[in-house]
C-alpha cells in the first residue's frame, strides 16, 4: 500500500456534481464527499423531443440527458484551466418507466396528484442515467455512461394523503413525483435494486467506474472522514 508524506501530498481530488438536485447532493455528502455543485445549462425539452422522434428506449433517453449535462459542465471547467489533481464530473438524469411510458418531474400539484392516483399500488422502474467524466493530472480524460434501473413498489396512500403530499411541494421537482428519503417515504412500500439510485445517483456504479480507472473513492472523501480526530 502506498503512503503519502506531508512533504509530498497527493494532489487534491474533487467531485463536481452537475446537478441542482438536493437529493443527489445529500447522497454524496452522506457518503463523505463535499462536491462542487455546478448545475448545467441544458435544454432538456429539446433533447427529449429529439429522442422521442428517434423512438429512443428509456435507458438511452436518460443516458443522453446525463451526457448533455456532463458535457456542459466539463466544457465550462475546461475553459477555467487544468487542475493539479483529479476532477470527476458526475451528471445524472432520472425518469420513471411505467406501462412503457417515461415520466420526469411533474412540476405542478395537479399533475402530481394525477400521477399518484395512477401509480399507487403498482410497481414501476426508476431509470437513472449516469455520465461520469474524470480529468486526470496531465489532462487525460476518461468517460463512462451507464443507466441503472430500480423497481419501486408504490404504496396505496389515500386521496387526502396524495393531495397533502402534492401540496407540500416536495415531489414537484422529482422524477416519478416521489422522494424516498422524506415525506414520500411514507408511500413507498419497497424497492428492488440500488437504494442510492432511487435518490438519483448510484454510489456502487460510481465506485465501480472510478475503480476501473484506478481511482479509490476514499481519496474523494472530505478530510474529516479520512483523518480521525480532525
Amino acid at each position: 500500500m502506498s503512503t503519502v508524506s506531508a512533504a509530498n501530498p497527493r494532489p487534491a481530488h474533487r467531485v463536481v456534481l452537475a446537478s441542482s438536485s438536493p437529493s443527489r447532493l445529500m447522497v454524496l455528502r452522506s457518503a463523505g464527499v463535499d462536491p462542487v455543485v455546478s448545475p448545467p445549462e441544458v435544454d432538456e425539452d429539446a433533447i427529449l423531443e429529439a429522442l422521442a422522434a428517434e423512438g429512443a428506449e428509456a435507458g438511452t433517453v436518460v443516458k443522453r440527458l446525463a451526457e448533455a449535462k456532463a458535457a456542459a459542465v466539463t466544457g465550462a471547467l475546461a475553459r477555467e484551466g487544468a487542475d493539479a489533481g483529479v476532477t470527476v464530473v458526475i451528471a445524472c438524469d432520472s425518469m420513471l418507466l411505467m406501462d412503457g411510458k417515461l415520466s420526469g418531474k411533474p412540476h405542478t400539484v395537479g399533475e402530481t396528484v394525477r400521477r399518484w392516483k395512477a401509480q399507487r399500488g403498482r410497481d414501476a422502474e426508476l431509470v437513472t442515467g449516469h455520465s461520469i467524466t474524470a480529468t486526470l493530472p496531465g489532462g487525460e480524460v476518461r468517460t463512462a455512461t451507464e443507466a441503472v434501473s430500480t423497481v419501486v413498489r408504490f404504496g396505496e396512500p389515500s386521496d387526502a394523503d396524495i393531495v397533502a403530499y402534492a401540496e407540500s411541494g416536495e415531489p414537484l421537482g422529482c422524477a416519478g413525483a416521489f422522494t424516498l428519503e422524506a415525506l414520500g417515504g411514507w408511500f413507498i412500500d419497497g424497492i428492488d435494486g440500488d437504494p442510492s439510485s432511487v435518490l438519483g445517483l448510484s454510489l456502487p456504479l460510481i465506485r465501480r467506474t472510478l475503480a476501473g480507472w484506478g481511482l479509490d473513492v476514499s481519496d474523494f472523501w472530505n478530510r474529516e472522514r479520512r483523518t480521525p480526530g480532525a
